[in-house]
């Protein structure tokens, strides 16, 4: 069985084509399964993922980019924060190439090594090695999003005074994103923002749940 057949009786299993509105043919099949492939090549000499079986790629990466990728308009500028292996934007680039990604990614040697697995497969993504703030001095977004990148008040802290150049975060959170919520209201950091629940959806083989929390500027009265 090839690595493509592979990933497709994971999709297959996971009911992936029947449960999402965008369609994965068997070009974006081919290259998530390329990715797959490079990034675990990869993870043997450096940590990039934990998930290194198509099950765990499509029931938790995969569908934490597609649920992502519901929620974002077309053409909008977009950076991955933290990006580590590089998910979600490498998928995220696949499956939508009407956006423009940009990772960000502060170790170096994680950087390039996705850097590497993004030119072998002739996709279009904008790098920032270092803190994802100082890509903001200069550049602008549509759209930042956050994944296993740290609690919710450190990702309000370090980017509290960037707003000028997000139009807002999309935060993915675990089960208990309720409490993280609480600390940054503690910490005063969500005084100025709106926040929103925009999705919940199962973790494959749990009975949690991840949510997807959109964080905007509140709007002058």
């Amino acid at each position: 069985m090839s690595e493509s057949q592979s990933l497709a009786e994971a999709l297959k299993k996971f009911e992936i084509h029947e449960k999402y509105d965008l369609k994965l043919d068997e070009t974006k099949i081919a290259l998530l399964s390329d990715y797959c492939g490079m990034l675990w090549e990869w993870n043997e000499r450096m940590n990039l993922t934990r998930h290194t079986t198509f099950d765990k790629f499509v029931s938790r990466d995969l569908v934490d980019t597609l649920e992502l990728a519901k929620l974002l308009e077309e053409g909008e500028t977009v950076m991955d924060v933290g990006t580590g292996g590089g998910v979600p934007g490498v998928p995220l680039a696949i499956i939508r190439p009407d956006l423009t990604i940009a990772l960000g990614e502060s170790v170096v040697k994680k950087a390039r090594a996705v850097q590497g697995i993004v030119v072998e497969l002739g996709l279009e993504i904008t790098f920032f090695e270092g803190r994802a703030e100082a890509a903001l001095q200069d550049y602008g977004f549509d759209t930042l999003f956050c994944r296993a990148v740290g609690p919710l008040w450190k990702i309000l802290f370090w980017f509290q005074h960037d707003w000028n150049a997000i139009g807002r975060i999309l935060a993915i959170k675990g089960p208990s994103w309720a409490d993280e919520r609480h600390e940054a209201r503690e910490k005063g950091l969500l005084r100025d923002l709106d926040l929103r629940k925009v999705s919940s959806y199962p973790m494959a083989g749990t009975e949690s749940e991840s949510v997807i929390l959109s964080l905007t500027p509140k709007t002058a009265k």
